[in-house]
């Protein structure tokens, strides 16, 4: 028998357990400067473990909400909660450690440094964590191994497949 509301397939007794919300986006605009209004009242939640495609033309405000969402840049209005943070409250540095916290983005690019490892690369996405530099390139490891590089440490990007430099990006 299911019971109660929302998408879970709980009973009475076992009720399945609510969807925790990662994004939450309410009328979010961004305007720059001129007529050009990139968001005009975006509202968006995305619940734990959803995927999320976003597709549109060229100019319809695709990479604008993707840095709004992930703390790069700020809307004009609206709010912005990740990880159930208020964003505007936060001060650059609490941001920075949200980002480091709850935020990934793998660029088309990877922006990796060249001539550093894959290890240090991935343990800088960490640098505003608070940990200490070894335990980062510990956690580093951890995430290279994870994503099937526990071979490729110590290679630097020039030693890497795009392939293997898009593992490193989104074990960073």
């Amino acid at each position: 028998m299911s019971t109660g509301t929302g998408t879970g397939t709980g009973t009475a007794a076992d009720p399945a357990p609510r969807p925790r919300t990662v994004v939450a986006l309410a009328g979010v605009t961004k305007e720059y400067p001129g007529p050009v209004a990139a968001l005009r009242g975006v509202d968006l939640t995305v619940e734990e473990g959803e995927l999320l495609g976003i597709v549109g033309p060229s100019g319809s405000g695709k990479s604008t909400l993707l840095h709004i969402i992930g703390t790069l840049d700020r809307p004009t209005a609206g709010s912005v909660h990740i990880a159930g943070h208020d964003v505007a409250a936060l001060s650059d540095r609490r941001l920075s450690a949200l980002r480091a916290q709850h935020v990934g983005f793998v660029f088309q690019a990877f922006h990796l440094v060249p001539g550093v490892s894959a290890r240090d690369n991935v343990a800088e996405g960490l640098l505003y964590s608070g940990l200490a530099r070894s335990v980062r390139r510990r956690k580093a490891a951890d995430a290279l191994a994870r994503v099937g590089l526990a071979d490729r440490l110590d290679h630097k990007p020039h030693q890497l497949s795009g392939g293997q430099k898009q593992r490193v990006a989104i074990a960073r």
